[in-house]
C-alpha cells in the first residue's frame, strides 16, 4: 500500500488566498487585524513556529509583535506580559507559544488572557464554551487537522458524516490546546473517540489503542514515537509533531514529527507529512482566527463563523457566540 499524501501546502494556500482578500477588505474601512505571540526561552521548535507566523502575519497585511522572553523570567513578569499586550488596542488576538519554562504555568497565563483575544480557547471561559460546542474560536492546530481531513474524505468521495460515525478516532496527546480540543471536534463528528497519553504508554495501553485507530491523530510531541507496526494497514494518520533533531554527523537541525513516516507511509491509506502537513493550514487558522477576533472587537459585520471550513453534520453544527460574555 502506498499512502496518499495529504498536502497541507495546497490546502493553506486556498485558506490564505480568502483571508488576504478579507484583510484588504478590513482595511478599507480602517480595520487592522494584529496578532502577538508569547515565547519565553529558545525551544527551537517554538521559534521556528514563531518565525512561520510572523511572515504570514506580514505578508497578509496584519499588524504583529512578539513578546520574547528570558528562560528564566519569572511568572509575574510573563502575566505582565499578557495583561500589557490584552490592553493594546493594536492586538486583535494572542498566542502563547509552548513550551514554556518550568518556573510559568501554563494556566496562570492563560488565565490572564482577555477572552476576546483568546484566539486559541484557552481561557477558561473560551474552553468551556468549546466543550458546549459554542466556540468563540476553534483552536488552529484542532480546527486544521479536522479541516484537512474532512477535505481530503470528501474528495475521496466520501459521506463524512457516514466516515465518522463508523470510525474510531485515535489521539495521543492531551495538551490543553491540541489533544483535548482535537477530541471534542471528533466526539462533536459522532466518531468513537480514545485519548491516550504517557499514562496508556505507561501501562502497556498505547500501541492497543494505535493499532485499532481507523483515524489516528498524533499529538505527543515525541520523535519517531509510532511506526508501521503501531497502526493498522489503511489507517488515516495526521501527524501533528513538531520536534526538532540534529543531526549527529552535521550539527543540522531538522524538524520531523510523530510518526516514522517511511514505515508508517507504507500502510496508512493517508498521511500528512512533517513539514508540509497539518503546520502550513494551522499558521493560516491561526491569522484567520485573528481576523475573526479583530471583526468582533471592531463591531464589522460580516465576520466568519469560527466553524466555517470544519464540515459537521447538521445535528452536531456548533454555533459560534458573539462578541459579549
Amino acid at each position: 500500500m502506498t499512502a496518499d499524501v495529504i498536502d497541507g501546502r495546497a490546502y493553506a494556500a486556498d485558506l490564505r488566498s480568502r483571508l488576504a482578500a478579507e484583510v484588504h477588505d478590513l482595511a478599507s474601512v480602517g480595520v487592522r487585524p494584529g496578532l502577538a505571540t508569547v515565547i519565553a526561552g529558545d525551544s527551537y521548535p517554538a521559534h521556528a513556529y514563531e518565525r512561520r507566523v510572523r511572515r504570514l502575519a506580514e505578508d497578509i497585511g496584519c499588524h504583529y509583535t512578539c513578546e520574547a522572553l528570558p528562560a528564566d523570567v519569572a511568572e509575574a513578569d510573563a502575566v505582565a506580559a499578557i495583561g500589557k499586550l490584552g490592553a493594546d488596542p493594536r492586538v486583535s488576538g494572542i498566542l502563547v507559544l509552548r513550551p514554556l519554562p518550568p518556573q510559568v504555568s501554563e494556566a496562570a497565563l492563560y488565565r490572564a488572557l482577555d477572552p476576546l483575544k483568546d484566539i486559541e480557547s484557552v481561557h477558561p471561559v473560551n474552553a468551556g464554551l468549546l466543550a458546549l460546542e459554542r466556540p468563540r474560536f476553534v483552536p488552529s492546530t484542532p480546527a486544521s487537522v479536522f479541516h484537512l481531513l474532512d477535505r481530503y474524505l470528501e474528495e475521496a468521495g466520501h459521506d463524512l458524516g457516514e466516515v465518522y460515525r463508523c470510525s474510531n478516532v485515535v489521539i495521543v496527546g492531551r495538551s490543553a490546546n491540541v489533544g483535548k480540543p482535537a477530541a471534542m471536534l471528533a466526539m462533536q463528528r459522532g466518531a468513537t473517540v480514545v485519548s491516550c497519553d504517557a499514562n496508556s504508554d505507561r501501562a502497556g495501553l498505547l500501541h492497543v489503542h494505535t493499532r485499532a485507530a481507523d483515524i489516528l491523530v498524533v499529538a505527543a510531541g515525541v520523535p519517531g514515537l509510532l511506526r508501521g507496526e503501531h497502526v493498522k494497514a489503511g489507517v488515516i494518520a495526521i501527524d501533528v509533531g513538531i520536534n526538532a533533531v540534529t543531526d549527529p554527523d552535521t550539527g543540522a537541525v531538522a524538524l520531523v514529527g510523530d510518526l516514522d513516516y517511511a514505515s508508517v507511509a507504507a500502510r496508512a491509506r493517508g498521511i500528512t507529512p512533517v513539514p508540509g502537513g497539518v503546520g502550513p493550514v494551522t499558521y493560516t487558522w491561526l491569522l484567520r482566527n485573528t481576523v475573526a477576533a479583530a471583526r468582533l472587537a471592531f463591531g464589522v459585520a460580516g465576520a466568519r463563523s469560527c466553524t466555517e471550513g470544519l464540515t459537521l453534520q447538521p445535528a452536531d453544527r456548533m454555533r459560534a457566540v458573539p462578541a459579549a460574555g
